[in-house]
């Protein structure tokens, strides 16, 4: 339920109708704008009746959320989200980069590709400590070590981190390094693990799972968004389909229908969307021209050497030449980047 007050009402009636909200049993997510105040109502249990409310001061409407999804729709937030990494905004006008690789493997690689990137245009620097891996043999990632690693290239090149989280276990170690934690595929409904995040306040890249629906997507979002962490970027990066010329199906459509239905900016992956590094480009701009606020671009300096997911990678030339191509879009879209 969204309640709109009207234009300039007082605080004092504002923090009545809150506590009346709180009185009954619900919880209330207030968006204080320039000139009006909107305040959305979410009750667990049953939905609440407009009637408890519409009769009190400096109430102008109330009207019923219709998505399945509260918290992250647009009718629930009607002005788009910008995500701020420690200074870097996501969602406003300017395309912003996300690039790094798959794995941190050592000081030495991750300190000569964050440079790398950061020349080329990058403003975020991605990179996992902890990998998520299909066989419990292939390599899990540096942990700690590639923590420290990963703080040592943000210091070198003043670059913001974001890395992916895996348990609820190394949450706190991981909020301790990053300035923005990644949300993987395969915990894009571990709904624990969402929940612990949400509440620590720190800026999210949210991945879509691969076999996820853009509604049961948003639907997980609000267990970020209802623990109290406004700051979510979603992150198109492909779903499993029938075709197996690529390692996943990149939704295109899921760009434009993210903007009409909610209010948190979008990013797409083209590395994970592809699975081929001569294929990242071209989706790249694709994603760019539907509206994309961002990309996360997987880039290795020795992509044949890389310990994981090498040939989806960019070589660092190769990434100058993707974002030359993606500013062409950005500015046909009136956007920066």
């Amino acid at each position: 339920m969204i309640i709109s007050m009207e234009r300039g009402a007082p605080r004092e009636q504002i923090e009545a109708v809150i506590g009346r909200i709180h009185e009954l049993g619900y919880e209330s997510h207030p968006i204080y704008g320039a000139e009006r105040t909107v305040i959305g109502v979410v009750g667990r249990l049953h939905r609440p009746e407009k009637e408890l409310f519409e009769g009190l001061a400096g109430v102008e409407t109330v009207v019923y959320i219709s998505k399945p999804f509260k918290l992250s729709s647009l009718e629930f937030h009607p002005v788009p989200t910008v995500v701020d990494v420690d200074g870097v905004k996501i969602g406003g006008p300017e395309i912003v980069l996300i690039a790094g690789p798959c794995s941190v493997e050592s000081e030495e690689q991750i300190v000569t590709i964050a440079k790398a990137v950061r020349s080329a245009g990058a403003k975020i620097l991605r990179g996992g400590a902890y990998k998520p891996r299909t066989s419990p043999f292939a390599f899990q990632g540096l942990k700690r070590d590639g923590l420290e690693m990963l703080r040592t290239a943000k210091r070198e090149t003043g670059l913001k981190i974001v890395t992916e989280v895996l348990s609820v276990t190394d949450l706190d170690l991981v909020v301790e390094y990053a300035d923005m934690i990644q949300l993987g595929a395969r915990n894009c409904q571990n709904f624990s693990l969402l929940e612990a995040v949400g509440k620590t306040r720190k800026p999210v890249l949210y991945k879509r799972g691969m076999a996820t629906t853009i509604h049961e997507w948003l639907q997980a979002a609000d267990y970020l968004l209802d623990g109290g962490n406004t700051q979510v970027v979603l992150c198109e990066r492909g779903i499993r389909t029938f075709e197996t010329a690529t390692r996943n199906t990149l939704d295109i459509n899921a760009v434009p229908v993210v903007k009409e239905l909610s209010h948190l900016p979008i990013l797409v992956d083209p590395s994970h969307g592809t699975g081929h590094n001569h294929l990242v480009t071209a989706v790249a701009r694709a994603g760019i021209a539907a509206g994309a606020d961002g990309l996360a671009i997987e880039v290795h300096h020795q992509p044949d050497k890389a310990w994981s997911d090498g040939h989806q990678s960019l070589r660092p030339g190769q990434f100058e030449e993707c974002v030359a191509e993606v500013r062409k879009i950005a500015a046909a879209m009136g956007r920066a980047l």
